[in-house]
């Protein structure tokens, strides 16, 4: 059963986090946004279409988000499962874990973003087009507030973190 769940918008640096809670602890992972990329590929979509058709057939969304559940509520299934709504999943379903959410400023989650993607100024526009959007979706879709810090048992604000601060910072929230 999951034991920990990591959640934050683009550029927060979850995966960064997931990746070294992995190796520190020996941990295994199941990344939200690796099963949505999965699923496009095995439709033959891109990742940008299978995205439109979410938004078009709410099912989509609902049928991966059972399957993180799922995942979560499994006995041998992954320790960490890291999406934007993990924490939420988790707290609704009353899984006993750690839910952590990274909090990034907008203007240093884009940085990191441009610099993982590359500098783009239109870029930038989508991305906090896309994340309003996703936010709406949630809301109307599952009466979430992703903004809302509700169901997590810790907050960090990484906007001025290393990555061996988040890490750091997340394994004395765990030990506790």
């Amino acid at each position: 059963m999951v034991k920990i769940t990591i959640s934050g918008l683009p550029g927060s640096g979850t995966s960064t986090l997931v990746g070294r809670l992995c190796e520190s602890r020996d941990y295994t992972s199941l990344n939200g946004g690796d099963v949505f990329r999965e699923e496009a590929a095995k439709r033959g979509l891109s990742v940008a279409s299978f995205s439109e058709l979410c938004k078009k057939d709410t099912t989509v969304d609902h049928s991966l988000d059972e399957r993180l559940i799922e995942s979560m509520k499994n006995v041998n299934g992954p320790d960490i499962v890291e999406s934007r709504l993990a924490g939420w999943w988790a707290y609704r379903e009353n899984i006993n874990c750690h839910r952590i959410w990274i909090e990034v400023d907008v203007e240093e989650r884009l940085r990191r973003v441009a610099i993982r993607e590359g500098d783009d100024i239109s870029r930038r526009q989508e991305s906090i087009i896309r994340e309003e959007a996703d936010r709406q979706r949630y809301t109307r879709l599952y009466d979430i507030d992703i903004l809302s810090m509700e169901p997590y048992t810790t907050v960090i604000d990484a906007t001025h973190l290393s990555a061996d601060d988040v890490l750091a910072s997340v394994e004395q929230a765990l030990d506790i």
